[in-house]
């Protein structure tokens, strides 16, 4: 066998091997338009442009939190407090609103809040050693008491018109809290691809004891991930209070099983080191396309609680036979 013979084999089999790995790479898109497909054939109207609108208005809330816990699941973490931190932030910004703070400061002093919050859960789970998952199911708990204590568990009204601008208001036809979910979505993947801290995060969650021996600040990334998980959160919260006009204790509960389910869908790992924003992004859009088409055919909510988990685990499947990883 000449040479230029084995250069050519050895090119037929690169080429075979980046077909490979272009399909696990974007198995999740597959899935993504196979469903578009599906909800397409059962309602002409769901591929319609207004239809796709009010789908990017009602994931973007869930959307935002997800944004924060891939940060978080990329260094091997999870955040079950994010709905809780949700319902706080929306309560504070909806009290302190009516209680004539203005609007603006209010939002600030309810992120603010949702970063408090977020630095707790990191440096309880980084200074005592407490595993994530106790230290953010303690805060899941603590958040949502606190956020039912401070108006025994009485919503907050009379919010002004202005305020519903961000989850109720539009551009043209598009809503704000969807262009604020995409133009989010477009920073973290910035942040994760080309800057030191993005990179820093995929190592520390890789491999956090060569992180450290490499100079990396462990501890302060995995503080840092809860923080932005926690602001963002606070952000989804506040985006939830404007859009239902209502500061509600209850609000945005069991939103972490959703954000995780979207996390993991876009093919990040639980492990750590791997995962990004643009497919928990279409992780995110999946899930809502899957409810759409449950409830163009009319299915009994307890129904879709079964199918959706039984989804979610066919497509984890798919996506470890595809690619090969550990989901």
């Amino acid at each position: 066998m000449d040479g230029a013979t084995k250069i050519t084999m050895q090119g037929k089999a690169s080429d075979k091997l980046s077909i490979g790995q272009l399909i696990g790479k974007y198995n999740l898109l597959v899935l993504l338009f196979a469903f578009i497909a599906i909800a397409g054939f059962l309602s002409p109207k769901f591929l319609t442009l207004q239809n796709f609108l009010n789908l990017l208005q009602q994931s973007s809330v869930t959307g935002i939190m997800a944004i924060g816990m891939t940060f978080v699941i990329i260094v091997a973490g999870i955040d079950l407090s994010v709905g809780s931190v949700a319902a706080i932030s929306g309560m504070v910004v909806a009290i302190l609103i009516t209680a004539g703070w203005g609007i603006p400061l209010s939002i600030v002093a309810a992120l603010a809040a949702g970063a408090l919050l977020g630095w707790i859960n990191g440096y309880v789970s980084t200074k005592f050693t407490i595993p994530a998952f106790i230290a953010t199911l303690a805060m899941m708990v603590s958040a949502r008491g606190l956020a039912l204590l401070v108006t025994n568990g009485k919503p907050v009204f009379g919010l002004p018109e202005p305020f519903s601008f961000l989850g109720a208001g539009f551009i043209g036809r598009v809503p704000v809290s969807g262009l604020i979910w995409i133009f989010l979505t477009i920073c973290a993947a910035l942040a994760l691809k080309y800057t030191s801290f993005g990179r820093n995060l995929y190592a520390v969650g890789g491999n956090p004891e060569a992180a450290h021996l490499s100079g990396i600040r462990v501890n302060w990334h995995l503080v840092s991930v809860y923080v932005v998980s926690g602001i963002l959160s606070a952000l989804a919260g506040i985006i939830l209070a404007s859009w239902l006009t209502v500061g509600q204790p209850t609000a945005a509960k069991g939103a972490e099983l959703n954000a995780i389910a979207a996390v993991v869908l876009g093919g990040a790992s639980l492990a750590g080191g791997s995962g990004g924003v643009w497919g928990t992004f279409a992780g995110v859009l999946l899930m809502s396309i899957i409810t759409n088409i449950f409830n163009l055919v009319g299915l009994a909510s307890y129904y879709q609680d079964i199918f959706m988990g039984l989804i979610i685990v066919l497509a984890l499947v798919l996506n470890k036979f595809v690619t090969g990883k550990k989901a």
